[in-house]
């Protein structure tokens, strides 16, 4: 008798632990009649930046609903291209450079992958409402039109080549006047992106750089790739020691000290911005945008390399609640055919909410990146990173 109670015992919480298990299922998959809530297919992802997407709750939540989870590793956009994605179901890059790395191996093994592009984000450049204002004072920046009355502009649109100008002319925070502010910075003014060898908005960032200082023109052979990345090493390499995700800095509370501007994509801004919102009541005034003066949309592409990854790739691109939520974490989401990019459709959305949309002119230069691999040789250069091929044969990093 006493065995019999004991095995009882020790089952009891088994069972209470796979009930509460299945009930969860039960939920998330609730309003979904017919499906096998009892088999969730989990999809292994490597991604970039855009696994924000993916491991919001709710997004979470809708996939579920789908009999799908995503588990996502998350490396830089170029660590995702040079390294192996055996036994993975999705890569996703956060720019197109990345992305034609991988799709172009894939062809030459005789393995074509199936792309998606659900959304974009533009490379901006996110910084503090002091920084904004002092570059305002020195001519280098202006506030977007669209402010509401009363209220103090949340964008504004850089100028370029005269930014870079006062970085390559060695311009300190303090000579610009940022005393008249409150505050005093001793360092250079320029932008820090994430690490140029293994991120695509450092990667971007550069060739956006390069675009301007070379006055709007793009290499033609390797060795104007060179030269170019020569000619800008100076404007680039100053910020100090590679970082990681510059985000996760801009929106701490020592963001201002570490890095007053910095290489983020819109999506992160607005995000924060909405968030902010429903959770205080107002926008956080504090933080603002630099939109380049040419501007470059980035182009995230969702690869998918089995029919799982496939299933999810048409799911996120055509889902209505998925696109809905896309937009509700700050993207620009695509329509269902992939023409287009709902700009005004997240217009009404910020403005249901109070928070200012950016208006971004359609005259500004649009900015060209280089051919591929032209590219790789100004990130081999200017980062002194590894060529693509000798990063390819190391494998896994950590």
């Amino acid at each position: 008798m006493r065995s019999r109670r004991s095995r009882v015992r020790r089952l009891v919480p088994r069972v209470v632990a796979a009930a509460t298990a299945l009930c969860a299922i039960v939920v998330l998959a609730q309003g979904h009649a017919g499906l096998p809530i009892t088999h969730i297919v989990t999809i292994e992802a490597k991604m970039a930046s855009k696994s924000d997407y993916f491991e919001d709750p709710e997004v979470q939540r809708l996939l579920i609903r789908h009999g799908l989870r995503v588990h996502v590793t998350r490396m830089g956009s170029r660590g995702i291209a040079v390294q192996s994605y055996d036994g993975y179901d999705v890569v996703f890059p956060s720019g197109q450079p990345a992305a034609d790395l991988i799709t172009r191996k894939r062809a030459t093994e005789g393995r074509p992958a199936t792309s998606y592009r659900p959304f974009v984000s533009p490379i901006v450049l996110g910084t503090y409402r002091e920084y904004a204002e002092t570059l305002q004072d020195a001519g280098i920046a202006k506030p977007l039109p669209g402010v509401p009355a009363g209220a103090k502009p949340l964008y504004y649109s850089l100028d370029m080549k005269t930014f870079l100008d006062a970085t390559a002319r060695n311009k300190r925070w303090d000579s610009l006047g940022i005393q008249r502010h409150g505050i005093r910075n001793g360092n250079k003014v320029l932008a820090q992106s994430s690490d140029i060898c293994e991120s695509n908005s450092g990667g971007t960032y550069l060739g956006l750089v390069s675009y301007v200082w070379n006055h709007d023109d793009i290499p033609q052979d390797t060795q104007e790739a060179t030269s170019f990345a020569e000619s800008i090493k100076h404007l680039l390499n100053d910020q100090g020691m590679p970082a990681g995700e510059k985000n996760e800095t801009y929106v701490s509370a020592e963001g201002k000290s570490i890095s007053p501007i910095a290489v983020i994509y819109e999506h992160q801004f607005l995000a924060h911005q909405i968030a902010t919102q429903a959770g205080t009541g107002h926008v956080d005034a504090e933080r603002v945008l630099l939109y380049p003066s040419e501007r470059f949309v980035t182009e995230p592409q969702f690869i998918a390399l089995t029919s799982q990854g496939d299933r999810l790739g048409r799911l996120i691109s055509t889902d209505p609640a998925l696109q809905k939520r896309a937009m509700e974490l700050g993207f620009r989401v695509r329509d269902a055919e992939g023409a287009s990019a709902t700009s005004d459709a997240l217009t009404r959305f910020l403005g249901e909410r109070h928070i200012q949309a950016p208006v971004l002119s359609a005259n500004d230069t649009k900015a060209v990146l280089p051919r591929l691999e032209l590219l790789e040789k100004m990130i081999e250069v200017v980062g002194d990173c590894a060529p693509v091929a000798q990063s390819a044969a190391g494998g896994e990093a950590p």
